[in-house]
């Protein structure tokens, strides 16, 4: 078996600065494979310098649930402010490769690839909110929303936060975290914030050797100010708030 490395990202959410510097460093490191989980241009910042780059990079892509919303009328998405920005820029080659997008897809016949779970774009495949609390699921929790996955590996975003974790019969599931929002905040099913930290952006380096597979988190500096200032001059100072510290507040 030879040794395959693949960089996975997640939740660019049209930040080009970020995406730029992530793919610098993949090109340094001399990774060739990369797969994306979604959420690609959504957000108040360059949804068309973001997608004319993935669109020439082609890379394995799979739907967010904020890449489906960008092919609605925004009336249906009142609570998506930046709804109406991001479609007023974007190409019609844009809207045929985010209509083209599935919601799963498996590469290499080891990962299997989703935004939220295999089912649903916008479901957290590895926590729960609840009124009090986002927690960590429990692995058999875990594994209910991945039963009909046969994958040894799944790799998911959504939730902007990396993690890396294995079930007890031996799958490994891994998320990169976000290239592009390090923070946010959402009302459903409760109000709760997702916060990774710091501005950095972020994905995640997954090997498969003999020996099993080995994850790398990385983050990468970026030019975050000018991604925060292009937010605020768009009518978003919580973004900018969320690219500059990596929190909500």
């Amino acid at each position: 078996m030879s040794d395959l490395s693949v960089a996975v990202l997640a939740d660019i959410h049209g930040n080009r600065w970020a995406l730029e510097a992530v793919l610098e460093d993949i090109r340094r490191r001399g990774i060739t494979d990369m797969v994306n989980l979604g959420d690609c241009l959504y957000g108040p910042l360059d949804p068309t310098g973001t997608a004319g780059m993935l669109l020439e990079l082609d890379m394995p892509t799979v739907r967010g649930n904020e890449d489906r919303i960008l092919l609605d009328d925004p009336g249906r998405h009142p609570d998506s402010p930046s709804l109406p920005f991001v479609q007023a820029r974007l190409r019609p080659e844009h809207l045929r490769w985010l209509r083209a997008l599935p919601l799963t897809t498996v590469f290499q016949e080891i990962f299997l690839l989703c935004h939220g779970t295999p089912e649903s774009d916008h479901e957290y495949l590895a926590r729960e909110v609840i009124a009090t609390s986002c927690r960590l699921l429990s692995p058999a929790a875990i594994a209910l929303k991945l039963a009909r996955t046969a994958q040894p590996a799944v790799l998911f975003g959504h939730d902007h936060l990396p993690a890396l974790l294995s079930l007890p019969d031996g799958r490994l599931l891994v998320n990169p975290g976000s290239v592009g929002l390090p923070a946010y905040r959402d009302d459903l099913p409760f109000p709760h914030a997702m916060e990774a930290g710091s501005h950095h952006a972020r994905y995640s380096i997954v090997t498969r050797a003999q020996a099993g597979f080995a994850v790398e988190h990385v983050a990468v500096a970026y030019d975050w100010e000018s991604a925060a200032t292009v937010a605020e001059s768009n009518g978003r100072p919580d973004w900018a708030i969320a690219l500059r510290s990596g929190r909500v507040f």
